[in-house]
C-alpha cells in the first residue's frame, strides 16, 4: 500500500498570545499543495521497520513516521507489526509540515492497512498527540486553524494557481522564532478575516492581496534571503509572496505556468535557493479519490 504525505503553505498566519502552558495560539489559513513524500506500507509478523531514502535521517522512535505507527498499533491493539518505506521529498525544517505530513499519511495508512475503520476525527484526535500539524495534514485542502493549530475549519477550495516553492540554504527553528516573537509587543497583525471573505466570495486576489506572516517580523531580519527571494518572485510576476511557516521557505502564488517558470529562472540564476520546486494547489477531494 501506497500513501502520499502532502506539504502544506500558510498563505495567512497570525499569533494571537502566547499560552500559559507555553504554547503559542494560532489563526492561520492553510493549504495543501502537490509536493509531497511517498510512503509504502507492507505487514510484518512483528515490530516497525523504517526505512529511509535519506541516510541523515533516523530510522528510530524519534522519527514521527516510527511514533506513529507505534500510536497505531498500540492504540488499537494490532498484534502484527508493519514495515515502512519513506521516500524524502519535501524540505526538511522548511515551514511545510513535511514531518507532519509523514506522520498524517502513517496514520491513515495502517488505518487502511490493517482495515481499524477509524474516522479522520478519530485519527485528527491521535494525530495532535504527535504535533499541531497533524490533524491538518490529515484533512487536507483549504482550512482555518485556531487553537495550537488543531481546531479546524474547511474552507471553500480556493481556485487553482500556480504555487513555486523555494527554501534558501538555510534551517530555521521554530522554537527559535516563537521564542522572539513577543507576540504581546507586535502590533502588526496579518488581516485572516479579509481571507476568510475572500475565500467565501471566490475572491482569490483579495485572499492574496491580504496575506500575512506575523513570522516573518523574527525569521526574515535574522535571514534577510527570505525577503530577497520573495521580491524575486514578485519581480518575476508573482502575485504575492510570502514565507510558509516558520521559515524558511518562501512561496509565490502565480496565474500561469509561464511567469512561474520566470520566476524558478530568476531565483535559480540568483542562487538564492538550495530547493526550488513549481508545483500548484491540492484539494482534500483529490487527496480522498487518490486514496480510494
Amino acid at each position: 500500500m501506497v500513501r502520499k504525505a502532502y506539504a502544506k503553505i500558510n498563505i495567512g498566519l497570525d499569533v494571537l498570545r502566547r499560552r500559559a502552558d507555553g504554547y503559542h495560539e494560532v489563526r492561520m489559513i492553510m493549504q495543501t499543495i502537490g509536493l509531497h513524500d511517498e510512503l509504502q506500507f507492507t505487514r510484518a509478523e512483528s515490530g516497525i521497520t523504517l526505512r529511509l531514502n535519506r541516510p541523515d535521517l533516523s530510522a528510530g522512535a524519534d522519527n514521527l513516521v516510527y511514533r506513529a505507527a507505534e500510536l497505531m498499533l498500540e492504540t488499537y491493539g494490532i498484534p502484527q507489526g508493519v514495515c515502512i518505506t519513506l521516500e524524502k521529498n519535501i524540505p526538511m525544517a522548511a515551514g511545510l509540515a513535511g514531518g507532519s505530513a509523514d506522520a498524517a499519511a502513517t496514520l491513515k495508512g495502517l488505518n487502511d492497512l490493517f482495515r481499524i475503520g477509524a474516522t479522520q476525527e478519530e485519527l485528527r484526535k491521535l494525530g495532535v498527540r504527535l504535533g499541531a500539524d497533524v490533524p491538518y495534514c490529515i484533512m487536507g485542502g483549504t482550512a482555518l486553524a485556531e487553537g495550537i493549530g488543531e481546531i479546524l475549519t474547511p474552507l471553500r477550495n480556493l481556485p487553482q494557481c500556480k504555487v513555486l516553492i523555494a527554501k534558501p540554504n538555510i534551517d530555521v527553528s521554530t522554537a527559535f522564532v516563537y521564542r522572539n516573537l513577543h507576540v504581546e509587543t507586535r502590533e502588526y497583525h496579518p488581516d485572516v478575516d479579509a481571507q476568510l471573505r475572500g475565500i467565501a466570495g471566490d475572491n482569490l486576489p483579495q485572499v492574496i492581496q491580504a496575506m500575512g506572516n506575523i513570522l516573518e517580523l523574527v525569521t526574515i531580519p535574522e535571514y534577510p534571503v527570505i525577503e530577497e527571494i520573495k521580491q524575486t518572485m514578485k519581480q518575476a510576476g508573482a502575485m504575492n509572496a510570502m514565507m510558509s511557516g516558520s521559515g524558511p521557505t518562501v512561496f509565490g502564488l502565480f496565474q500561469d505556468e509561464t511567469s512561474m517558470k520566470r520566476a524558478y529562472e530568476a531565483v535559480c540564476a540568483g542562487g538564492l535557493a538550495r530547493d526550488i520546486v513549481m508545483t500548484e494547489f491540492v484539494t482534500a477531494e483529490e487527496m480522498l479519490q487518490e486514496q480510494a
